[in-house]
């Protein structure tokens, strides 16, 4: 049975009042019906229309977040010098002094305790977005994300939903040591109850972190740090929390006939980059950006290898027990006739993060992603 709550754009909610947001049990619903006004509610200046711009990854999040400050005065971020800092990626900055210490809030560097905390402020009513500062420091935590923020909605028979979002940034690429360039991800998609997520460009990421808060379910919200740089077009209009397919579905970032290319968050710049040296080689590989792990949207990627014939599995998590097995898996099952060579995976090593200097010869490059590709093409 899934402990999944249904995700409708039309969801009912009671208007939370200002400063007392209704308690949990029905009236605490995800609340897209019960935000207008709300800009008005929250203390912040109404933001006016600015259209499409180039903006970085990171300050898609940052505008993200702002939106779903502004939106509904349920929303607050927690976490470890995101306020008067700015966090550690700048990811948070000029949010405090914008909507006020009271809803963003530096905690003690105590990971537990903030998901704890935002656990109870979610079964208060509240929709608390907490950061973890670097993916390695999300352990202190996994038990109260594993054991309650997981189950609560099933313990509870569908009486209480906890909409709490955990932004942990992940991955390689940054010259960082272990601790700070984890990709624990897989952890939490084994996990039912949470949904996991990881946006791979500004323009995903500006409305999967509006989404994800808007979301009646825990979001497990992978950012790709390494990308956080990235430049893209991002529609700054979108009305906040506007359905898209970002959580549940996958996206063919490129198309193509002779591969399958999966990837998500941090590998799918890689795979794109592998398409194109392909295409120099007069090879045509398709690339898809997954988007979701859990759920897992297997039938766009069947869809892609039933044409194609041939599929490989990208991302940064080592490859034992990785999301290339689930995914490499669920694609032996459904496409059995239709596969030309096993499904292959490329990855990190069965190995601890290693050290800066050596990180890129861990990391899934493009001259590994298509010694893959001769390798499917050669059965």
């Amino acid at each position: 049975m899934s402990t999944m709550t249904a995700r409708t754009s039309g969801h009912t909610a009671a208007s939370a009042p200002a400063g007392a947001p209704a308690q949990n049990g029905g009236a605490a619903q995800n609340g897209a019906a019960a935000q207008n006004g709300a800009a008005q509610q929250s203390g912040a200046p109404a933001r006016t229309a600015v259209g499409t711009q180039r903006l970085t990854l990171a300050k898609a999040i940052n505008l993200g977040l702002g939106a779903a400050l502004e939106a509904d005065p349920r929303v607050l971020l927690m976490g470890e010098d995101i306020g008067r800092l700015g966090g550690v990626f700048r990811v948070t900055d000029g949010l405090q002094a914008e909507f006020g210490a009271d809803r963003v809030v530096d905690t003690p560097l105590a990971e537990s305790g903030i998901v704890g905390t935002a656990i109870g402020l979610a079964m208060r009513g509240y929709r608390p977005v907490c950061e973890i500062q670097f993916d390695g420091f999300v352990f202190p935590a996994f038990d109260q994300i594993t054991t309650q923020l997981a189950k609560m909605h099933y313990r509870s028979r569908g009486k209480l939903t906890l909409p709490v979002v955990i932004r942990i940034p992940y991955g390689g690429g940054i010259g960082a040591i272990e601790h700070h360039s984890e990709s624990p991800e897989v952890l939490f998609a084994h996990t039912p109850g949470l949904r996991v997520v990881s946006p791979a460009t500004p323009a995903d990421a500006f409305t999967m972190i509006q989404e994800a808060i808007a979301s009646p379910d825990p979001v497990l919200f992978f950012e790709p740090k390494g990308r956080y740089w990235d430049k893209g077009d991002i529609d700054l209009d979108a009305p906040y929390g506007a359905p898209t397919t970002g959580l549940d579905r996958a996206a063919v970032v490129r198309q193509g006939r002779d591969t399958t290319l999966v990837a998500y968050g941090p590998t799918v710049a890689t795979a794109l980059k592998a398409a194109d040296a392909a295409a120099a080689e007069g090879r045509s590989l398709e690339v898809i950006d997954l988007r979701t792990l859990s759920p897992l949207d297997t039938d766009t990627v069947a869809e892609s290898v039933r044409r194609t014939g041939r599929c490989i599995v990208i991302h940064e998590a080592p490859v034992q027990y990785g999301t290339g097995g689930e995914v490499a898996a669920r694609i032996t099952e459904t496409c059995f006739y239709h596969l030309q060579a096993p499904v292959l995976r490329v990855g990190g090593f069965h190995i601890p993060y290693p050290i800066a200097r050596l990180e890129h010869e861990y990391l899934p490059s493009v001259d590994r992603v298509l010694d893959a590709v001769d390798r499917a093409m050669a059965f």
